[in-house]
């Protein structure tokens, strides 16, 4: 088994419309719980999260990422979306692709249109 190493992940969640405010709400609770969300963006129908997770292989971090949502849906509020999305990447790849770039820990903004 390998060290654990940082995995930058890209959670995108979507389904029935929910009151974008209310969504907003349920990843403000889900960021109290998980308080390692760096940002994210959200509309009445789908949310998109960035996150670093922590996990010997890429295989283990894309097994959280993908049981993320179903298990704070009760305890957060959040709406009975779908992933619909998954991207992990390693530090390095995050890095070459995104420069050292740092986004603001909380920054949860809307989907442009």
């Amino acid at each position: 088994m390998s060290e654990p190493q940082l995995w930058h992940v890209t959670l995108t969640v979507g389904g029935t419309p929910f009151d974008p405010d209310a969504v907003r709400g349920a990843l403000e609770r889900l960021a109290r719980e998980r308080p390692f969300f760096l940002s994210g963006r959200y509309d009445g129908d789908h949310a998109e999260l960035r996150y670093w997770e922590e996990a010997s292989e890429c295989e283990d971090a894309c097994a959280m990422a993908l049981r993320l949502w179903g298990e704070h849906r009760e305890s957060a509020l959040l709406p009975p979306w779908r992933v619909c999305g998954l991207e992990v990447l390693s530090r390095d790849e995050h890095q070459r692709r995104n420069g050292h770039a740092v986004s603001s820990a909380g920054a949860w903004t809307r989907f442009d249109g």
